[in-house]
Parts: C-alpha cells; structure tokens; sequence
C-alpha cells in the first residue's frame, strides 16, 4: 500500500493511521500471503475477526441511541438489516477497498476485487484496524458515518413504522423542541387527494414529502428528516 493510497483512504474515512502496518494488513488477504510464502506476513483474517466484532456492537450502541423507545426484537431486524454481506460489500465499493486488496494470482483472476464475500471481510479487517489503532469511540464514530446513511436508505418502515413518535424523541433529547409540521398543498379530486406537508425543527425547513393522507405524509417527511438529523455523529 503506498502513501498516495494511505493518504487517499485516511481522506475518505477521515481517520489518520499511526499504525499504518494495521492498516496494510487489513488488505492482506489470504491467498496472497499463500503464494508469497512468507511466515512474518500476517493475513487480515484475525482483523477480520475483530471487527465483526466490533462492528456489531458499535450497530448495536447506533441503533439504541436512535432508536431509544424501541424493543430489542425491532433492533435486533435493524442490525440484521445493516450488518450483512451485500451491504458491507456495498459500503466497501464506496471507500473503494477494492483497489487496495493484495490478492493472490488466482483471486486476480477470478475478478476477487468485486467479490462481494471478499470487499465484506476487507472492510471488516479496516474496522478491525481502526479499532486497534484508535479505540471503541473514534471507531464508533467512523462506523455511524459510514452506515447510518445506507439505513436511511433502505425500506425499514415495516420494522420501524413510526418515524414520527421516533424523530419527536430525537428532537427533545437533542434540540429541546418538537418538530413542526405544516400542510402546504392539497390537490386532487375528494376520493383520490394528494397531501404535501413540510416539517420544521427549530423554524428550519428539514424535509417536505408527499402522502395519499396527511399521517402519511408526515411519516414520511419524518423519516426523511430523522435521517438528514442523524447521519453525522
């Protein structure tokens, strides 16, 4: 791994090594210290490890800050949710981890960079990294950047079908205030209406969406906001 790439991934994770052999490690997969041979070259396999570890109860601290009223079943299809192989592959094509893999001729050949089973074990390895190299907080925080905004993304409303019970929780605790919403548009015939609502927090416009209904509408722009509040730490 050379410096420009280094450089370039601590940019993307906002995060600076001071142990970078950790971090070139992550990347080490098996199959290329095989065919190297060398008994001092450690594989990513134990990070790995580590940070699956690690990463399920950093998703699990996420999850009940965000979610504080909620039971440990909901959580529980939450987490499952985020943490699994097609989404960390996912966020590892993001940060790019493909380009940093030392793969063996076989996994070259093979298209190894795109697996999705390999990009989830790389990024497990870089959580793993990161975690020994800063601690559970400075991890905690990368992890919430990375994956709080894929689960804004994602349909959890059947999991999660009260956003606005949710965000109002969020809005005391954080800003000492309720949200507003405000109907702005009503259209269509009486049996087939179209409701726009937009909603504020502490006077500032945080989502407008439309709903067949008012309550939808304003679930949904609940969802909306909740997740635009959240995705930084």
């Amino acid at each position: 791994m050379s410096e420009h790439d280094l450089a370039e991934l601590s940019a993307r994770l906002h995060y600076e090594f001071k142990r970078p052999e950790l971090l070139k490690e992550a990347f080490r997969h098996s199959s290329y210290v095989n065919e190297v041979g060398d008994s001092d070259l450690k594989d990513n396999e134990r990070l790995e490890f580590l940070g699956d570890a690690v990463l399920d109860l950093a998703v699990s601290h996420i999850l009940m800050d965000l979610f504080r009223e909620e039971k440990e079943g909901v959580l529980s299809k939450c987490r499952a949710a985020i943490v699994n192989e097609r989404v960390l592959s996912e966020v590892a094509k993001e940060l790019h981890l493909g380009d940093y893999l030392l793969l063996g001729k076989g996994e070259e050949l093979s298209n190894g960079r795109e697996k999705p089973s390999i990009l989830a074990n790389a990024l497990e390895a870089l959580i793993g990294a990161i975690y020994l190299d800063g601690g559970f907080s400075r991890t905690k925080e990368i992890i919430h950047r990375l994956f709080v905004p894929v689960l804004g993304s994602m349909d959890i409303d059947s999991i999660l079908d009260d956003f606005k019970s949710v965000l109002q929780e969020f809005t005391q605790e954080a800003y000492k205030t309720r949200p507003d919403y405000v109907l702005v548009a009503e259209s269509g015939p009486a049996h087939d209406k179209t409701f726009k609502v937009a909603l504020y927090v502490q006077g500032k416009l945080m989502a407008e969406a439309e709903g067949r209904s008012k309550k939808e509408a304003e679930q949904k722009a609940a969802r909306e906001a909740f997740f635009c509040l959240t995705k930084n730490p």
